[in-house]
C-alpha cells in the first residue's frame, strides 16, 4: 500500500484504475476497507483513491502536534489531494467522513468537481445522539485503553453490526480494530473525539447553501441514525443536489449495497457538470 507524508503525518492509501478521479472517504473507527466492495467497481472506468484517515483504525499515528479537529481533518484531506496533484475530484463520504467531505467542500473546494454524500453526519447530528457518549472516553482516565482491550469482543462488534442490514464480515472488523492497542493511534482518536462539534457541520452547511460542487446524495432508507427526513433536508439545503434512495440499506451503505453505490457515483461523474 503506498503512503504519502503530509504535514500531520503519514497517510496510507490505495490507488487503482484510470480516468476521472474519485476519492472515497470513510468515517470514525473504520478505515478505507469500508469501500472494498465499491472501489473495484468504480476502478473499471475511474482512478479511485481511498486514503486511511486518522480516525481510529489507521496503522500509523500522526505527529504529536497534529490538528485533528474537523477543520484540521478537512485540511488533511485537501493536503492529500494537493500532494498527489489530483484534479476535478469527485469526493465521496460516508458517516463521519461525509461530514468531513462537507467541511472540505466548504473550506478547500479548488480541486473538487463533484460531491457525493452517503448516509452521514450533518447539522446538529455530529455525532448522532446514540454515539455521543463515545466523546466522553478521552476525558475519562484509562477509558480509551480499556475500550481498546474490549473492542475485539463479540459485544463490541455487535455495536457495529447495527450499521448494516446483516453483519459486518469478521475479517473486515478485524482490520478495523487491528491497531487499537497502539498508544499513538489511541491518542489520535482521543483528539478526534474531543474536537467533534456541531459548530463545524453547521458552518459547513451554511457555506454549501451559498455554493457547492455538483452534489449527489446516495442514501440508505433503513438507517436508524440518519433517517430519510434528514437526507431530504440536506438535499434541499445544497443547491441543485440530487437524492437517490438505496432501499433497505443502513449507515454503511457501501457495505450493504456496493453495486448500487458504485453505479450511482459513476453516473454522477458522467452526467454532473464540474463545479
Amino acid at each position: 500500500m503506498p503512503v504519502v507524508q503530509l504535514s500531520r503525518g503519514p497517510v496510507h492509501y490505495t490507488d487503482a484504475g484510470s480516468g476521472p478521479v474519485v476519492v472515497l472517504i470513510h468515517g470514525l473507527l473504520v478505515n478505507g476497507t469500508l469501500w472494498d466492495g465499491v472501489a473495484p467497481l468504480l476502478a473499471r472506468e475511474h482512478r479511485v483513491l481511498v486514503p486511511d484517515l486518522p480516525l481510529g483504525s489507521h496503522r500509523e499515528a500522526m505527529r504529536p502536534d497534529a490538528d485533528l479537529s474537523p477543520a484540521g481533518l478537512a485540511a488533511h484531506i485537501a493536503e492529500f489531494l494537493d500532494a498527489l496533484d489530483l484534479q476535478d475530484v469527485t469526493l465521496v463520504g460516508n458517516d463521519t467522513g461525509g461530514a468531513l467531505c462537507q467541511i472540505t467542500a466548504a473550506d478547500h473546494s479548488k480541486r473538487l468537481a463533484r460531491l457525493v454524500l452517503t448516509n452521514c453526519d450533518a447539522y446538529d447530528n455530529f455525532l448522532p445522539p446514540a454515539f455521543r457518549p463515545v466523546q466522553l472516553l478521552p476525558r475519562i482516565p484509562g477509558a480509551l485503553w480499556l475500550t481498546a482491550k474490549l473492542i475485539h469482543t463479540r459485544v463490541a462488534k455487535a455495536s457495529f453490526d447495527v450499521l448494516v442490514t446483516g453483519r459486518i464480515p469478521a475479517d473486515l472488523y478485524a482490520g478495523w480494530t487491528a491497531h487499537a492497542s497502539d498508544a499513538g493511534v489511541r491518542h489520535d482518536v482521543g483528539k478526534v473525539l474531543r474536537g467533534i462539534t456541531v459548530r463545524e457541520t453547521q458552518r459547513a452547511i451554511a457555506a454549501l447553501r451559498r455554493s457547492a460542487p455538483a452534489t449527489l446524495l446516495v442514501w440508505g432508507d433503513a438507517d436508524p441514525f440518519f433517517k430519510p427526513p434528514f437526507a431530504r433536508r440536506l438535499a434541499a439545503d445544497i443547491p441543485g443536489a440530487r437524492l437517490e434512495w438505496v432501499p433497505g440499506a443502513r449507515t454503511f451503505v457501501p457495505i450493504d449495497r456496493p453495486e448500487r453505490v458504485a453505479e450511482l457515483v459513476a453516473e454522477h461523474v458522467r452526467t454532473a457538470a464540474p463545479a
